[in-house]
């Protein structure tokens, strides 16, 4: 066997050591392979989605690739029903691989219903690839994807908006700065579902009680050391034509950010403003040396630290997807059904939860590699 194949086998044996224990059984469990047709195993079936899923093929160039690999024997047609059918799978392959990360939640969820929001822009490979927004929503802490719609990325109303949700009395949304501003916000006031969003000061203009604006900067300059937590009654003015008549009660949560992490931040910024060729006006990096939630739970069902450990588990899952896109080409998103498009979700979750935790087993390597790092080596690799 050429030494090409033995090491793509002995990594893809170290990546399926990386699932929970029982990953075979689950696919049975879960009705995904209910009998081998069109595929040499479990391990093979799996390796095709990811296949898919992960490196960007389509579904087409994924059957042919499988089919000379001797993975499976399946159309694109099949392999898209296929998928369909793996979505409970992967869905609880995600769950398990997030247990053994042992991520941390907040104990009590108050009787909120924890929505993780985001959406993305997909550019497909090829000459005639086409680009699209994705929308979803995960909820937490079944990590179950509850929402996914894809549409175009230009036109009207086609930008991150809490419009695109479907919301309910109970629903709180967690959500990046993209989705801070007032149009958003009065929607979910008016379906009475409540908010934790990064603040977007230019989107989201905030007034105290006395309808004076907020100065920000100011209050903030008061949290002087890291890991300095504060937070400040706010109002936000309902939109015209809004169907409020008050203006809707609001909060902020802050906590001060280490040194390190605040000049990573003024970083990143002078890079993205050389990018645009934009200036980078001096209020914006002042405000890098904080974290600023937006959110309308009020403080007895949340304190402020409780917020902004809500807001944490949000930006954990971010960044495995943002490290994700980083690394690989986003692919073909499935568009003509529901489980399929939640399945490619659920296989892109994976994958990012999967990148995870082998950086933290790169932490630890040992001299022999890392595909036995959680047991003895064979006697042969002990010479």
């Amino acid at each position: 066997m050429p030494q090409s194949q033995t090491l793509t086998d002995e990594n893809w044996a170290y990546l399926l050591s990386l699932l929970p224990a029982d990953w075979e059984t689950q696919a049975k469990q879960t009705g995904a392979v209910r009998r081998l047709r069109g595929a040499k195993s479990v391990s093979d079936l799996l390796r095709v989605l990811l296949l898919h899923i992960g490196h960007g093929c389509s579904l087409r160039t994924t059957s042919v690739l499988g089919k000379a690999a001797g993975w499976i024997q399946m159309s694109d047609v099949a392999l898209h029903r296929k998928l369909a059918l793996c979505e409970p799978w992967l869905h609880q392959l995600c769950l398990g691989v997030l247990r053994e990360s042992k991520m941390q939640l907040p104990e009590d969820q108050q009787g909120l219903r924890m929505r993780l929001v985001d959406s993305t822009v997909i550019h497909e490979p090829g000459a005639t690839g086409s680009s699209w927004r994705v929308h979803y929503s995960l909820s937490v802490p079944d990590w179950h994807c509850d929402q996914f719609q894809i549409c175009a990325i230009a036109g009207a109303g086609t930008g991150d908006s809490f419009k695109r949700y479907a919301v309910k009395s109970g629903d709180c949304l967690l959500a990046d700065r993209g989705f801070s501003h007032l149009a958003g916000l009065d929607y979910l006031h008016s379906h009475r579902a409540q908010v934790i969003v990064r603040l977007n000061e230019q989107n989201t203009p905030l007034e105290h009680q006395n309808e004076n604006p907020v100065d920000i900067l100011a209050w903030l300059q008061a949290l002087k050391h890291p890991g300095s937590v504060g937070g400040l009654p706010v109002w936000v003015r309902p939109i015209k034509n809004s169907t409020a008549t008050e203006r809707i009660p609001a909060r902020l949560c802050a906590v001060r950010k280490s040194l390190e992490a605040t000049v990573l931040a003024q970083r990143r910024l002078h890079q993205r403003a050389q990018r645009s060729c934009s200036t980078l006006r001096a209020k914006t990096l002042e405000h890098s040396a904080w974290i600023v939630v937006l959110t309308t739970v009020p403080e007895a069902r949340l304190k402020d630290d409780e917020v902004l450990q809500w807001y944490r588990v949000r930006w954990q899952i971010e960044l495995a997807f943002k490290r994700l896109k980083s690394l690989s080409a986003v692919g073909h998103v499935p568009k003509s059904d529901d489980k399929s498009s939640r399945a490619w979700v659920y296989g892109k979750l994976l994958i990012a939860l999967l990148t995870e935790k082998m950086q933290r087993h790169a932490a630890s390597i040992s001299p022999w590699g890392g595909r036995w790092l959680d047991q003895d080596p064979p006697a042969e690799h002990m010479a």
